[in-house]
């Protein structure tokens, strides 16, 4: 281990009446820092050799609690550092991040007081649906602890399960319950590595985060072609969000985020390229002909504007979500019309175009990896969650081969 920690008598600093500063030394990966002891000694009270403050000292009533006090805040020092190493993080810290793992300089025990940061830095770096979803679980908190503080250290598997129980009694379900978990978690976890909370409090290796199936999301091929072959009028209530949900399925089963933030600049070449505003991954799709028919009808008609859809209308980032909620809120109630327009029985949201692709891309022998990538997935664990259930007519062909052979 390359980090070591002295007591030292910093004679660079002189105070009044000849007075040092006492601090801790701190050498890492050859650069050197110090920590502030809060205690001043005159050079003659100081032995540089024991690191230790002498007896002749009267600056306190009593020099062996004041050299016990040194001892232990240097003890304290190498329990975090060895903590670090354990970890394997010690190495790629630098001096002044290991120093100021030390000292906690800038963080907090608070749960909401990190999570306030974090949604701070989130907002800089324009990731506000991120910002969006640590406020939401923050607020949900906050609620729950009757606007009293929260510490990591609070936050145990019996909390959990708490306020599990507590989401529950409200009528409210597993899968919502999830959201507000894996938030937690992921705050939890940045904290872990900032060096607010040590690793052994961790709540989530005992508690585990619960999911119940949802109800089918993806269409059937045939219903997809009723929506896709629908003849509807430029003046209908549903005709935006009939032109909104195909075009998403034409692109890789598009978010309704990544639409709205689609400039007409990402046409190149007859291919849309884009970054997907989540994952930040590159895409580059081939635009087909009934694609152009979709995109040509909103770009010649928008020749004010540098986006596709007329979804974003304002300049902020944080207004052009607003404007993307409350467009998104308008579009699955269209999409709820629609169905009705289209005679089907099934739930429409936003998510059913995401989902039919991935489903589709399935039955058409798609290789699962394949999916994951143009779905934009970090995982397969999260494709196959869009790909927990067949559409009923092909279980009912499969359940017909077997009969027949029996």
């Amino acid at each position: 281990m390359n980090t070591n920690i002295v007591v030292s008598l910093d004679t660079r600093r002189s105070k009044k009446g000849d007075l040092y500063p006492l601090v801790l030394r701190l050498g890492h990966n050859e650069r050197t820092t110090t920590i502030p002891l809060k205690i001043s000694l005159s050079k003659k009270d100081w032995d540089e050799q024991a690191r230790k403050v002498k007896k002749t000292y009267v600056g306190a009533e009593s020099v062996s609690r004041i050299n016990n006090i040194i001892q232990k805040n240097k003890s304290d020092a190498m329990d975090i550092i060895l903590k670090l190493q354990e970890s394997d993080q010690l190495a790629r810290l630098s001096v002044v991040e290991v120093r100021d793992r030390i000292v906690k300089k800038n963080t907090s025990t608070s749960f909401f007081e990190y999570a306030k940061q974090l949604i701070e830095e989130l907002k800089t770096a324009n990731r506000i649906g991120t910002a969006r979803s640590y406020q939401g679980v923050s607020d949900v908190l906050t609620t729950y602890m009757n606007e009293k503080d929260l510490s990591f250290k609070d936050i145990t598997f019996n909390f959990l399960t708490r306020f599990e129980n507590n989401h529950l009694s409200n009528g409210n379900g597993y899968n919502g319950l999830a959201v507000y978990m894996r938030t937690i978690r992921a705050i939890y976890n940045k904290a872990m590595k900032a060096g607010i909370i040590e690793k052994e409090f961790y709540p989530f290796d005992d508690y585990k985060i619960k999911t119940l199936p949802t109800e089918k999301r993806a269409l059937d091929l045939e219903l997809l072609k009723t929506i896709i072959n629908k003849e509807i009028p430029q003046s209908h209530i549903c005709f935006n969000a009939r032109n909104y949900f195909v075009a998403s399925f034409m692109m890789y089963g598009m978010n309704f985020t990544d639409m709205a933030f689609l400039k007409k600049d990402n046409f190149i070449d007859g291919r849309i390229q884009y970054r997907r505003r989540k994952t930040s991954k590159l895409y580059n799709i081939k635009i087909t002909p009934s694609l152009e028919t979709i995109l040509f009808h909103y770009t010649k008609g928008s020749k004010d504007s540098p986006y596709i859809f007329p979804i974003i209308k304002r300049d902020s980032l944080a207004l052009q979500y607003k404007d993307i909620q409350w467009a998104r809120k308008r579009y699955n109630a269209k999409l709820k019309k629609l169905a009705e327009f289209c005679e089907i029985e099934q739930n429409l949201t936003s998510y059913v175009s995401r989902h039919s692709f991935a489903t589709q891309a399935m039955l058409q022998q798609v290789p699962l990896n394949a999916i994951s990538t143009m779905l934009g997935h970090s995982s397969l664990k999260t494709t196959e969650v869009y790909l927990k259930s067949l559409p009923s007519n092909t279980l009912d062909n499969y359940n017909a081969l077997i009969l027949e052979n029996v």
